[in-house]
C-alpha cells in the first residue's frame, strides 16, 4: 500500500506539475483522505485501490476527482478552495463531484458551480453513494473511448426526419407518426386529414387529435400570413411606382412651351 501523507495547502504539491507517477489501466486510484467512504462499495465494475494521489480519485492519466459531501462543506467551507488550490492543473479534466446530504442543497450548489467555473472543473452531482460510485465507474469505463461513442446519432434517411417532425407535436409519439406514415403515405395528405379521418387511427383519442389538428391550422394560419404580406407589399409597390410615373408625366404634359412664351 502506497504511502498515506497527504500535502498541506502550503506545500510544494501546490504547483501545478504532473502527477508523480502514471495510473494504472483500468484501476482508479483512490487517496487515503477518500478511505471509510461510504461510495467506494459502490465501485464494483471497475477495479480500484489506494494510492498516492493529490486528488481524491485519480480516473485516468489527465482524469481525476475531488470529492465534496455538502454537509461537509457546510462545516468547513475553505476545504474545498484549499483542495482545488493542491490540485493546481495536474489533471487535463477536473471533476468535483458533490454528494447532495442537505436539505436545501440550492445556495451551496451556486456558490460551487461559480468556483468549478473559475477553477475550470466539471461539476457532478450525486444525489446517493451508489449514484457517485457509478459516475466514477463510468469516467474510468469511458477512459479510453472515442467521443463519438456517447454523441448523439443522427439518422440522414428521410423516415427519421419525418418522426423527429411529427413526434415534436406534443402527445405524438413514434408509434403514431408510423400510423400516421403507413395510412396517408405523404406529409401532404396528413396535412389534409381531418378531424373524422385522424379519429379512425389506432392509437389516436380526442385530445390527440384535437392538439395535432390545432398545430397544424395554427401553423398553417401563421405560415400564409406572411404571404399574404409579401402579395400586399409588392402589390402597394406596383401602385406607388405607377402613381409617381404617371404625376411626372402629368407634371411634363402641364409645363408650359418655351417657344410660345
Amino acid at each position: 500500500m502506497a504511502s498515506t501523507n497527504v500535502p498541506g495547502p502550503g506545500s510544494s504539491s501546490s504547483k501545478t506539475e504532473s502527477p508523480s507517477r502514471p495510473a494504472r489501466k483500468n484501476c482508479i486510484i483512490v487517496s487515503s483522505r477518500q478511505r471509510g467512504n461510504p461510495i467506494l462499495k459502490h465501485i464494483r465494475n471497475v477495479a480500484w485501490e489506494f494510492g498516492e494521489t493529490v486528488a481524491d480519485y485519480e480516473l485516468g492519466l489527465t482524469t481525476c476527482a475531488l470529492f465534496l459531501s455538502l454537509r461537509y462543506h457546510l462545516l468547513t467551507p475553505n476545504y474545498i478552495h484549499e483542495r482545488l488550490k493542491q490540485l493546481g492543473h495536474c489533471y487535463n479534466l477536473r471533476v468535483l463531484l458533490v454528494l447532495i446530504d442537505v436539505k436545501d442543497p440550492h445556495h451551496c450548489l451556486q456558490e460551487l458551480a461559480s468556483v468549478c467555473i473559475l477553477s475550470d472543473c466539471t461539476l457532478m452531482v450525486a444525489f446517493s453513494p451508489e449514484e457517485a460510485g457509478r459516475y466514477l465507474e463510468t469516467y474510468k469505463s469511458f477512459e479510453t473511448k472515442p467521443p463519438d461513442l456517447i454523441m448523439e446519432k443522427t439518422e440522414a434517411n428521410f423516415l427519421s426526419k419525418f418522426t423527429d417532425c411529427l413526434t415534436s407535436v406534443r402527445k405524438i409519439n413514434k408509434t403514431d407518426a408510423a400510423t400516421l406514415l403507413s395510412t396517408f403515405k405523404t406529409f401532404d395528405a396528413i396535412s389534409e386529414a381531418n378531424v373524422e379521418d385522424l379519429s379512425l387511427l389506432p392509437g389516436f383519442g380526442p385530445q390527440k387529435v384535437r392538439a395535432f389538428s390545432f398545430l397544424y391550422k395554427r401553423t398553417c394560419f401563421y405560415l400564409g400570413w406572411p404571404t399574404i404580406f409579401c402579395w400586399v407589399d409588392l402589390f402597394l409597390h406596383v401602385l406607388l411606382t405607377m402613381c409617381v410615373l404617371f404625376s411626372s408625366f402629368q407634371a411634363q404634359n402641364n409645363r408650359p412651351d418655351e417657344n410660345n412664351v
